[in-house]
């Protein structure tokens, strides 16, 4: 008897990846709730195995493999993306196993050999390439830049699975394999924050994706991603809000982000909450020193404006702010208003950097820089609670209800 067991997703399908609880940053994305690497084993002829796992859990992969046939039965490997949390494990597996194939994108193919010294030829297939094995086929899609140039997906049609590498997935580390043994809320905000995070800035490549498959029509009764659970029960719903979330509409809700000094900063982020909020828009405040930059990502993605509040630090913005900026910037978050404020000591440079910034992400910024001198008086909050009333104003004039 293996320590661990393979999973049984379809009539010839078995998970057979891992389960991370640990891990807790991903590229400077917090993975509050850990994640999976997803493998699996196609019973057919032959055997074949999609993806690997990242390297650490290599042996618990292959426990998972043995708990269902013998590993040295595997004579066909698919490596959709050649990042190391799926390409990791390739190496040792195919050194263990000998398969006969392994089959890579184009650019798969080159980048696995930039990675790894494989010691084994990888045969390239290309868009609509259909690989027969025996009663099963497997036909290949290439989906560059989702989210690296070599990306690829798969469609078994037998048992209408789609092999969709990270496309569809999140990070969750969890027992349960499949979509709807989970609480739908977690799986929403965490399908979000994979989509914002990892995704936002390739949004016209999910387009793309969405043309292809609109065009192929398939049939498709369960997504396994590589990272998260397998989409068995809403497939329609993550399908719809991964095309919403591509779109980047922007809607009646404003995100605060803010840090502070001496909590001048945060007063006014306070008051300027407080009228979005009187305006009739939804508002979320983030106080850096409690939201992670990830999280923050996360809200704009179903936002209409992003307002930035930082204070003067050696006449630049405070560091967590640029660092969220920064952030924010090579997301490329489309359709969003916004405005800088933050209070200052003497020469208050921050939230002009910070308008700066803003302007070069695309937002239209609706007001000057608001910069307070020390501590805010009440006609300085009244002057911030303008600002959101006027945010919220034009959020009302471009998302109408």
């Amino acid at each position: 008897m293996e320590p661990f067991s393979a999973v049984q997703i379809s009539e010839h399908v078995w998970w057979v990846g891992a389960i991370d609880w640990t891990v807790r940053n991903f590229h400077g994305y917090l993975t509050s709730r850990g994640t999976t690497y997803n493998a699996y084993l196609i019973l057919g002829d032959p055997v074949t195995l999609i993806d690997t796992v990242k390297r650490p859990f290599r042996d618990e992969m292959m426990a998972r493999v043995a708990s269902v046939v013998d590993p040295l039965r595997i004579q066909a490997i698919v490596s959709h993306h050649a990042e190391m949390d799926h390409s990791g494990s390739l190496p040792d597996v195919v050194r263990a196993v000998q398969p006969e194939k392994v089959y890579a994108s184009r650019n798969g193919v080159a980048a696995l050999g930039r990675h790894f010294d494989i010691g084994h030829e990888i045969t390239p297939v290309g868009d609509g390439e259909t690989l027969s094995l025996g009663d099963l086929s497997l036909t290949f899609l290439e989906t560059r830049m989702l989210h690296w140039p070599d990306s690829m997906i798969s469609y078994l049609a037998e048992d209408r699975l789609v092999f969709s590498q990270d496309g569809f997935g999140m990070h969750l580390a969890s027992c349960e394999r499949f979509d709807d043994q989970l609480p739908p809320e977690v799986l929403r905000y965490e399908a979000a924050k994979y989509f914002a995070n990892i995704l936002m800035p390739l949004s016209r490549f999910v387009d793309k994706l969405y043309a292809r498959l609109d065009e192929l029509k398939l049939d498709i009764a369960l997504i396994a991603p590589d990272h998260g659970p397998v989409w068995r029960g809403d497939v329609a719903g993550i399908l719809e809000r991964w095309r919403a979330w591509a779109e980047q509409k922007p809607a009646r809700k404003a995100v605060v982000v803010y840090d502070t000094m001496w909590q001048s900063t945060e007063t006014m982020a306070r008051a300027i909450a407080d009228g979005i909020a009187a305006g009739g828009a939804a508002v979320v405040a983030m106080p850096l020193s409690a939201a992670h930059r990830s999280d923050v990502a996360t809200e704009i993605l179903d936002a209409g404006a992003l307002l930035v509040g930082s204070p003067t630090i050696n006449n630049e913005m405070f560091p967590t702010v640029a660092d969220c900026l920064t952030y924010l910037k090579g997301l490329r978050p489309k359709n969003l208003i916004g405005a800088a404020f933050g209070s200052c000591g003497w020469s208050g440079e921050a939230p002009k950097h910070v308008a700066q910034t803003l302007g070069e992400m695309g937002v239209e910024l609706v007001a000057e820089p608001l910069r307070i001198k020390y501590v805010p008086t009440s006609d300085d909050l009244l002057e911030c609670r303008k600002l959101g009333e006027l945010v919220a104003a034009r959020l009302s004039a471009l998302c109408p209800e």
